[in-house]
């Protein structure tokens, strides 16, 4: 391919909305071009990537036994309303009507859609196991896209779901995809981590994130490296030990004028934040409850929400605080609150804890010397972990400190069990003749959103790294001098040698200074560089350079065994 040929336009300055590395290197590297906020059009290169990434998923989901379907981006809203998604999707679901007034949602993923299809073929145990899977766009109502691809309103995604006759049966189905996906990310030149995470808006009972580690990441990810534990900060456990403090005396108020926050009351008072108990007032499926953590802890909502088992949960409003504890937020706390009947729970490193300072449930004002045994409702049941943890928490695997790194998700696995099967009574007969109901997994990629982690981990000053199976070219054969006849049959005997041998190749034909031609070149992150000139084979040959190696000299070569040379950069790329 010339380059002349080909949509290339490529940028010296960031785009002025970027906010990470690799988004501005899709901008300025002409591999997208944005169309409004979380939407872009690919351009060639940038489909040339997507593409590849796509194919090497396809590969390794026919390799693990899927089988490709294509599904409707365009879902009724019937099926979402039997899974009770309708609703509980919440504004992130694209909703719109058809000219009949038919109701309808833009597929974020398609678990309604693929039980529907199951149930209706599948009748027999012979039919199962079976794994379905496609590679769509997806659409999110984004309230704040950024990132570039990484947080867009139209991305790219496999999904695959799985069917199976048992609980183990599931799990190998399960355990295959995530085999899978190692394999996946490890062709794709990606460091990518399993780590544990909370199920969300899909459902089910277990699942993994597969994370790419960068500084930009927005997803928190607990590691023990005594271990090997992993866990995004959603689901991340924490051992505690039992607390032994010293008896105190009775709880006594203390006048805390215009002081609400933490840190307000604590610099009143002349104590640190971990000597308080913060408490809040929640709002779990209409019903108020009041949380108590650590008062230099954040809680933890999805915990939260699982322990309380509901299915909405938010910061109650002002009245309703008012109402169940007498008190404005920041003055409310576990002893006394108005509303005796209203259910309080506390995080377990609370358990046990005597001489504390919390809210007085009166406004300006707050205990201390409180023992949450002594003065409280609190029982036993009432504590969990309930918190956010960070680093310094300790593996409740093997005791050992964790440390909280970003992440970039890129691939999620769900253990679903019933969940769907059950709404849609997707069953099967067994060999007897009874009927059972499927156990469902179902399996995420962000096929664009993979491209673009490949970038934030693989890149430098200067611009992208493509690893060898992803690069939109794999090689850039930069021609210096065009109009020279020998020097450009040089080139085009180089270009079909090695497209010839399957690569991937791209001549930079344009009438430009050789500098600009290396800056692009570095710029969109072409695997390796060949430079072909009059000067260079005058001297005896071409240069050739792998982009991985930025501070490497270019090695001259005879134009014979260019193509050898050079399938041995690539190899190593």
């Amino acid at each position: 391919m010339k380059w002349t040929k080909l949509m290339i336009q490529t940028l010296r300055e960031d785009p002025g909305d970027a906010e990470i590395d690799s988004h501005k290197l899709l901008v300025r590297a002409s591999l997208v071009k944005k169309i409004s906020g979380g939407l872009y059009t690919y351009l060639p290169l940038g489909m040339r990537t997507l593409n590849k990434v796509a194919a090497i998923v396809r590969e390794e989901m026919d390799r693990a036994g899927a089988q490709e379907i294509v599904m409707p981006i365009l879902q009724p809203a019937e099926l979402w309303k039997t899974s009770g998604r309708w609703e509980t999707m919440g504004p992130g679901l694209f909703h719109l009507k058809d000219r009949g007034a038919h109701e309808y949602a833009l597929s974020p993923t398609a678990e309604e859609v693929v039980t529907d299809l199951a149930k209706n073929i599948v009748s027999s145990y012979r039919q199962l196991p079976a794994t379905l899977y496609q590679i769509q766009w997806k659409f999110r109502d984004e309230i704040r896209p950024r990132f570039g691809l990484m947080r867009s309103k139209e991305f790219l995604m496999k999904d695959a779901y799985s069917f199976d006759v048992s609980l183990d049966a599931a799990d190998a189905s399960y355990m295959a995809m995530f085999n899978a996906y190692k394999r996946i990310f490890a062709r794709c030149g990606l460091k990518a981590y399993p780590v544990e995470a909370d199920t969300g808006d899909i459902g089910g009972k277990f699942s993994h994130e597969f994370h790419v580690l960068a500084d930009s990441g927005e997803d928190g990810i607990a590691f023990c490296d005594g271990c090997g534990y992993a866990a995004n900060l959603e689901k991340a456990e924490r051992s505690v030990s039992k607390r032994d403090d010293a008896p105190c005396p009775d709880f006594e108020e203390v006048h805390t004028p215009g002081a609400k926050t933490i840190d307000q009351v604590s610099a009143f008072m002349g104590v640190p934040g971990s000597a308080f108990v913060k408490s809040l007032v929640y709002s779990a499926d209409g019903t108020p409850v009041m949380v108590c953590v650590p008062g230099d802890r954040d809680v933890n909502d999805v915990k939260l929400r699982h322990f309380l088992g509901v299915r909405k949960l938010e910061l109650a409003d002002y009245e309703t605080v008012l109402q169940a504890t007498g008190a404005n937020a920041g003055s409310v706390g576990p002893v006394r609150p108005a509303c005796t009947a209203m259910r309080i729970v506390a995080d377990q490193s609370l358990a046990g804890a005597r001489g504390c300072i919390t809210g007085a449930n009166r406004d300006d004002y707050h205990l201390k010397n409180v023992d949450l045994a002594r003065d409280t409702r609190l029982a036993d049941a009432d504590f969990a972990d309930l918190v956010v943890a960070q680093t310094g928490d300790i593996c409740p695997h093997c005791g050992k400190t964790m440390a909280i790194r970003r992440g970039i998700e890129v691939g999620h696995v769900f253990k679903l069990g019933t969940k769907y099967a059950d709404a849609f009574n997707a069953v099967f007969k067994t060999d007897d003749l009874q009927e059972k109901t499927m156990v469902m997994g179902c399996y995420g990629i962000g096929i664009s959103r993979t491209l673009q982690a490949v970038i934030e981990q693989s890149h430098d000053k200067d611009g992208i790294i493509w690893p060898s199976a992803v690069a939109p070219y794999q090689v850039v054969i930069d021609l210096l001098d065009p109009a020279d006849e020998s020097v450009a049959n040089v080139a085009a005997e180089l270009e079909a040698q090695l497209e010839e041998k399957g690569v991937d190749v791209i001549v930079d034909d344009r009438e430009e200074r050789p500098g600009v031609k290396f800056k692009d070149a570095d710029l969109i992150g072409f695997t390796v560089r060949v430079v072909v000139g009059a000067k260079g084979l005058a001297k005896g040959g071409v240069e050739i350079k792998a982009r991985k190696d930025p501070k490497e000299a270019m090695k001259i070569v005879p134009p014979a065994e260019a193509p050898a040379a050079i399938l041995e950069l690539l190899a190593s790329c």
